[in-house]
């Protein structure tokens, strides 16, 4: 049995999202992602500058003169949206958790899917797959999509992305929009995830709180590891363990970038203390310029 605020919880997301793909992206969604390939459409008359190629030679022939073939782009996609829950989703020092966030950015993505029609499926991991929901049509598959991101209890707390996407990559046919989804705080998935963006389209949502960035001034404390339950006292008015934490973390997130640039992966970065509808509604609107 779901909890109450669970449900009032999808019922609100439901409805703010509903609004927000409506109203923000405004098209860009079906502009934004090509279809899975050309299928055929018609024949019409041969014009000059068409390609010789198209040419439809039996229809041609019982026609007395050139016909070529038209084909139209497919427009139905497949949505798959690779949700992290592993312990560092639980960290957040502002209005909301990592976790939170990926759950109403999921949501968005997953009624911008089914509003054009599109198969949406969810698959949530932490170092290993936890729960995968393989893709389908329609509000009720979006919704417990939904109450599955928001709901599911983690059994395992570190993180792979490589066994996520290594089973993904097996378990798809056909190409996808994956939406990664994570903090993306993990070793030894970069090959991987180069093979997977061969096959598909792939964006990584990278959710990042401030907090993470530094370690604050005030002597003895206890850190824990949210991953591996791993305690260390650290006295965090060393400056020199507190320089080599931040430049640490500044190689680690200002590398991600680099890394996905040379894949050609888009990322969309967004955190913990800001409004990341705007971080959305931006990356569709300039990867939208892409295509015209």
């Amino acid at each position: 049995m779901i909890p109450k605020e669970i449900l009032q919880q999808i019922k609100r997301i439901e409805i703010s999202t509903r609004s927000i793909v409506s109203d923000m992206f405004s098209g860009e969604y079906h502009s934004v992602f090509k279809g899975q390939g050309l299928e055929f459409s018609e024949v019409r008359a041969y014009q000059p500058g068409d390609n010789v190629r198209l040419i439809d030679w039996n229809v041609s022939a019982r026609m007395g003169h050139p016909y070529i073939k038209k084909f139209e782009e497919t427009r139905e996609l497949t949505v798959m949206l690779m949700i992290d829950v592993s312990g560092s989703g639980s960290f957040g020092t502002f209005h909301k958790l990592k976790r939170e966030i990926a759950a109403e950015v999921g949501a968005i993505l997953a009624f911008s899917a089914t509003k054009n029609n599109d198969k949406v499926g969810l698959l949530l991991f932490s170092d290993e797959v936890e729960k995968y929901i393989p893709p389908k049509k329609g509000k009720n598959s979006v919704l417990r999509i939904v109450r599955e991101i928001l709901y599911y209890k983690p059994v395992h707390q570190k993180t792979s992305l490589k066994n996520a996407l290594e089973y993904y990559y097996k378990m798809s046919k056909k190409r996808s929009i994956i939406f990664l989804i994570s903090d993306f705080f993990d070793v030894d998935y970069q090959k991987t995830l180069q093979i997977v963006a061969q096959k598909h389209d792939v964006v990584a949502i990278r959710i990042l709180d401030p907090k993470e960035y530094t370690i604050p001034e005030v002597g003895f404390i206890t850190f824990q590891d949210a991953e591996t339950g791993k305690e260390m006292i650290i006295n965090a008015n060393d400056n020199q363990l507190r320089k080599r934490y931040e430049e640490h973390i500044e190689r680690t997130i200002q590398s991600f970038p680099q890394l996905l640039k040379k894949l050609k992966i888009d990322l969309i970065d967004i955190r913990t203390d800001a409004d990341y509808i705007e971080d959305i509604v931006k990356f569709f609107k300039a990867r939208a310029k892409r295509y015209r």
